[in-house]
């Protein structure tokens, strides 16, 4: 069933909704870090993480998903996510919604798998499986540092998944592609030994995000791209920016595997979720949301001003967390936030007031 343009504008509330969602992430995010913030009730600090992963980032590639099929019934689950996102935001449970999301998404992918039944395809599919296993762990009651790993494989395998389905303009041999297929299996045996064994597992996680790190750095197109001019070498930078992050990420999850608290769980964390998959996002904004939003981004060179800020603040915020630099930790999480507020408001900006130089649908390389 084709899907009518009434029903097609729900994208708007709800990345209305998303928006909101990541607002309040970022709030509860600098409560966490210690900043003296009003806060609407005593559990919403807690819930930063839920937000941002499941209610934001969730809510964003659920619609994303949903515009590519171009029918109604793939944004059931970015619903249930935005709807899971409002109910942390009250304080109510929201673990039964974001697992019912997961499960929306999953279907979402499997009917994307029937059209195309390609290894990225899949490596992207199994990702939403993660953030199901995540979710049900949460669901029952587990710690939440047993079920953030699981939503982490949900980003890295979404994102690999897109690199891979990119780099086959590269013509990739089997070796290279064996070496892939290879580095996610340690990261997802890793994820599996973490649920009895947390520092082992953790650390084998670590072995396959630095071996995946590896692989996109050296058969990434973004090494090819940057080479060129505009947005084109905009995105090539973020991306390999965000692949050394990873790997920072993984060799910190190797060796503080055994740590789920503290500065050091901090930096472990951030080098992940602010260095790699909020860098890529930087780098694949101005592409996503106008194809969501239907509305062409021009590129301008001010779209490297929160790209700049947010790995400076985030080298801040992580030699604050090995070296016990708390003013560092904390004023380094005060400028993530801005940076990202500061990307949005870019984003928005030529959105709104910038004249479109050429139709959207311009490459993500």
């Amino acid at each position: 069933m084709t899907m009518t343009p009434h029903l097609h504008r729900i994208r708007f509330p709800l990345m209305g909704l998303g928006l909101l969602t990541f607002l309040v992430g970022l709030w509860a995010g600098l409560g966490r870090l210690g900043w003296p913030l009003p806060l609407p009730h005593s559990m919403l600090p807690a819930a930063h993480g839920p937000l941002m992963v499941c209610g934001f980032l969730g809510t964003l590639i659920g619609v994303e998903r949903a515009v590519a099929l171009g029918r109604g019934w793939p944004y059931a689950a970015p619903l249930l996510s935005a709807l899971g996102a409002l109910a942390l935001i009250i304080g109510w449970p929201a673990a039964g919604l974001m697992t019912l999301a997961s499960l929306g998404l999953g279907l979402v992918f499997g009917a994307m798998l029937q059209r195309q039944a390609a290894l990225a395809t899949g490596v992207m599919a199994l990702g939403v499986v993660l953030w199901l296993v995540g979710n049900v762990c949460w669901l029952a009651g587990w710690p939440l540092y047993q079920a953030v790993p699981w939503w982490a494989g949900f980003l890295v395998w979404t994102i690999a998944g897109e690199r891979l389905e990119l780099s086959r303009l590269l013509r990739l041999s089997r070796g290279s592609q064996g070496a892939f297929v290879l580095s996610l299996g340690v990261y997802l045996g890793g994820l599996g030994l973490s649920l009895w064994h947390v520092t082992a597992g953790t650390g084998l996680t670590g072995c396959g995000m630095l071996g995946l790190a590896v692989w996109l750095l050296r058969y990434d197109i973004a090494r090819r791209t940057v080479r060129q001019k505009g947005l084109t070498r905009f995105i090539a930078v973020c991306l390999l920016c965000g692949y050394v992050w990873l790997g920072a990420s993984g060799v910190l999850s190797v060796l503080y595997g055994g740590v789920i608290a503290g500065p050091l769980y901090d930096a472990v964390l951030h080098t992940l979720f602010l260095g790699f998959v909020f860098t890529m996002i930087c780098g694949h904004g101005p592409i996503i949301f106008p194809a969501i939003l239907g509305r062409p981004v021009p590129y301008h060179p001010g779209f490297y001003a929160p790209g700049v800020l947010l790995q400076a603040s985030l080298l801040a915020r992580v030699s604050g967390d090995l070296l016990g630099w708390a003013a560092g930790r904390q004023w380094g999480g005060l400028l993530n936030a801005g940076a990202m507020l500061l990307f949005l408001a870019t984003l928005g900006h030529g959105l709104c007031w910038l004249k479109p130089e050429r139709p959207a649908g311009i490459s993500r390389l």
